[in-house]
């Protein structure tokens, strides 16, 4: 018996101790202020004339990560509502070529147009780089899953407007490093 609590001690002192989100290490991506599943306030809803269900004013989610792998040269933030369009999906957000150096984002600020050299847009289903949810009135509330991807392109390697799948198909070969993802919902 003193065995075994002595090695659940050395456990939980060393590698063992993890929180709900995983090791103290792991590349990890969070909400600030919001725990992972939580709603989202009605102003983080898009906004887009063409889709009777986006009637927020398209605030994005903070966001901010930690513990980047070695090589990270870019992070890559893809926003998907799985669900959406009946379940064959809508990608929300294609933001790319953020630096290395850049470790979050304030609220509102991924929905904006890019200023100097903090992201590349690319192409969501709506044909611009960032809308938020859009579900429609009645429904359940709908998962939007969050992806940061650390790449080793550097910040301007890409050009701006690609799609998801376009961009995807850029990390191929072993461009994507590692991934953090965090989910977050939406109802009306």
């Amino acid at each position: 018996m003193k065995r075994i609590a002595v090695v659940f001690l050395l456990c939980l002192l060393t590698a063992c101790a993890t929180t709900p989100e995983g090791p103290p290490t792991a590349f990890r991506l969070t909400a600030p202020g919001m725990a992972d599943n939580a709603m989202l306030p009605p102003q983080m809803a898009g906004n887009f004339a063409k889709n009777p269900n986006c009637t927020g004013q398209n605030v994005s989610p903070p966001v901010a990560w930690s513990n980047a792998p070695d090589k990270t040269r870019s992070f890559v933030i893809l926003w998907d509502d799985q669900a959406g369009r009946n379940g064959l999906g809508v990608s929300h957000a294609v933001v790319y070529g953020i630096p290395a150096s850049v470790t979050a984002f304030a609220e509102g600020e991924l929905a904006v147009a890019p200023t100097g050299s903090r992201f590349v847009p690319g192409k969501n289903l709506f044909g611009n780089h960032w809308i938020g949810p859009c579900a429609p009135k009645g429904n359940a509330p709908q998962h939007y899953v969050m992806t940061l991807i650390a790449t080793t392109l550097e910040p301007g390697e890409l050009p701006a407007g690609l799609t998801k799948t376009e961009l995807l198909k850029a990390l191929e070969g072993g461009k994507a490093l590692r991934a953090a993802s965090l989910s977050l919902r939406f109802a009306q």
